[in-house]
């Protein structure tokens, strides 16, 4: 049999640390080719190139694994990588490992993550790697460890239909880390502000600041698992329902004036939508 396809991917370019540690970690594992942005691409979210034409460019920054360069965006690397790039379909995606948390509520802006879930989409196991360090020159040491462990997990026992995982690492020592944590994403939130500021020509511009805030004091959330000194592993899916709030809404609304195109709809509601 031929050995596993795994892609590896990330969102702060292709000649990060992270990258080359989340390469180490898995290139005994199987066969690895890397797709990554050719510059950071870091809050990019979900984010595709549909404007602009996209570029691909073989390179050797990882010795004799393939590796390949995107101009454009994290999930813009999957989709070419799946369309172009590979032969077959993956037996694994690896996203990462990036440069600072995405835990709780950075999930929503993480290129990190929103490569894993673009991989997923696709039914490839995929997995987000990150490290709660944001220094360029951070030890990628435990990470390292986990990211080759839970790689193997996945390819050894796979994971469910539409699902995929989201791994953060404390920033520990190997030997300081207490072990992992499956958990829940934390009810968190940044609170920002734009600080105005004044170019040289006096016109002005706008630089985004803020602090993290962490609302969830439960014992079950990547927050609390990274603070007592657990690697977070949070397993995530696609479907965005809040399945709560429908008989909410069936218990609360009144749907009864707009069933069956109802004549007691108010006149303006009919003249704004040209009814």
């Amino acid at each position: 049999m031929s050995k596993p396809l795994i892609l590896v991917v990330n969102d702060d370019g292709i000649t990060a640390p992270g990258i080359k540690a989340l390469v180490e970690a898995v290139k005994d594992l199987g066969e690895v080719v890397v797709v990554a942005p050719d510059s950071p691409q870091s809050g990019m979210g979900h984010a595709i190139t549909i404007n602009a034409p996209l570029r691909l460019k073989e390179v050797k920054y990882f010795g004799d694994i393939r590796a390949f360069q995107c101009s454009g965006t994290p999930v813009d690397c999957v989709k070419l990588a799946v369309d172009k790039v590979l032969h077959r379909h993956p037996d694994l995606c690896v996203s990462g490992i990036n440069h600072g948390s995405n835990s709780s509520i950075n999930i929503i802006y993480s290129g990190t993550m929103s490569a894993a879930m673009e991989a997923s989409l696709e039914g490839i196991p995929s997995v987000g790697f990150s490290l709660c360090d944001y220094k360029h020159e951070a030890d990628f040491e435990a990470s390292v460890f986990y990211a080759q462990y839970i790689a193997e997990q996945i390819l050894k026992n796979g994971l469910p239909k539409h699902s995929l995982l989201n791994v953060n690492i404390p920033k520990l020592a190997l030997k300081d880390i207490r072990g992992i944590k499956i958990g829940r994403q934390a009810l968190a939130k940044w609170v920002e502000e734009y600080v105005e500021r004044q170019d040289p020509m006096g016109r002005p511009y706008y630089w985004l600041t803020g602090k993290f805030v962490n609302y969830d004091h439960g014992q079950d959330t990547d927050e609390w698992a990274l603070a007592n000194g657990y690697v977070s592993l949070v397993p995530v899916q696609h479907d965005l329902t809040a399945h709560h709030v429908i008989p909410f809404i069936n218990e609360n609304w009144n749907f009864s004036s707009v069933d069956k195109g109802d004549e007691s709809i108010p006149n303006v509601s009919k003249e704004r939508f040209n009814l």
